[in-house]
């Protein structure tokens, strides 16, 4: 298995597959891109890159963006990235405007799973924070990926200061009436930005509500995130990477931009590595793994 410097043992890639989006949400962190560009990678670069993080028995792949599904090709992305030898697992972050459009084809094309973005229920409170009113157009991408046998369909909350607090115990409903894991997430931003001050706020209350009405608590190997299994059904995660040394210490994925740069870190770009370009340019197969291991010996701990 292949470790970093750190010890810590490469598992899955994330890959983002373009910078497009079809919603303008205030908080986002773009996949940790710090620059806006157009160059997107074709579905056969993604196959190579992938086809060399399986090499190194990464078997795991998870496809974000940007909005995925405003590729064309994503269908064609999909496919090739499953039908790679070592590959066991495809799965996607959406924000689920186009889901109830593709969700039964992701799945015939080897998605297994999705991720889908979903901050509050409340209408108006959704559209001041995505910028656009789509909140029944995500509702029902949720459950046309839960008809199409995608599995588990996992929704992303990020819990926001002042907006979407009380929104917890609803979207905990939420979750347990349509069969789907609710993942509340901590607002990632820099502690000196306007947007931490104003609209980050610690779990650490949400974790004792969950401890309350929790039958089991697992702690997952990932990043050590824990998993509340509730009495009555239902299953929350509760993720707080900030300033979290266990977060760090258990990461165990690498990431690619948009434009084809391995990034060791989301909160870091001064340690890319370009891959695209001299794959471009004709590198060897043997020329683009040593680049790989190159990201590799990058990864550090962000949070020490």
């Amino acid at each position: 298995m292949l470790k970093d410097p750190y010890g810590r043992p490469l598992e899955s890639i994330r890959i983002s597959v373009t910078q497009r989006c079809n919603l303008n949400c205030f908080y986002c962190h773009r996949e940790g891109e710090s620059s806006l560009h157009r160059d997107e990678m074709t579905p056969e670069e993604i196959q190579r890159i992938v086809s060399i993080a399986a090499s190194f028995g990464l078997s795991k792949v998870k496809i974000t963006g940007g909005e995925p599904l405003l590729r064309e090709d994503i269908l064609e992305i999909v496919s090739r990235i499953h039908d790679t030898p070592g590959i066991e697992e495809v799965s996607m972050t959406t924000n689920g405007i186009l889901l109830s459009d593709y969700a039964y084809e992701l799945r015939k094309a080897g998605l297994a799973r999705v991720n889908v973005s979903l901050d509050t229920l409340v209408r108006e409170l959704f559209r001041r924070i995505t910028g656009m009113d789509a909140l029944r157009s995500v509702t029902l991408g949720i459950e046309r990926a839960k008809d199409a046998g995608l599995h588990p369909v996992k929704v992303n909350m990020v819990l926001l200061k002042g907006l979407n607090e009380n929104e917890v115990m609803s979207m905990i409903d939420f979750a347990r009436r349509n069969g789907v894991i609710l993942q509340i997430i901590e607002l990632e931003a820099p502690k000196e930005d306007d947007l931490y001050r104003r609209y980050h706020v610690s779990l650490d209350s949400v974790e004792a509500l969950l401890e309350g009405m929790a039958e089991e608590i697992i702690v997952r190997r990932m990043h050590h995130r824990r998993k509340y299994h509730l009495r009555g059904g239902g299953e929350v995660e509760v993720v707080k990477p900030m300033h979290n040394t266990e977060f760090c210490r258990h990461c165990n994925r690498i990431r690619v931009t948009s434009d084809g740069k391995l990034k060791p870190c989301l909160f870091r770009n001064d340690n890319l590595v370009d891959i695209l370009g001299p794959m471009r340019r004709g590198a060897s197969q043997d020329e683009l793994k040593e680049l790989f291991l190159e990201a590799v010996r990058r990864r550090e701990p962000y949070f020490k």
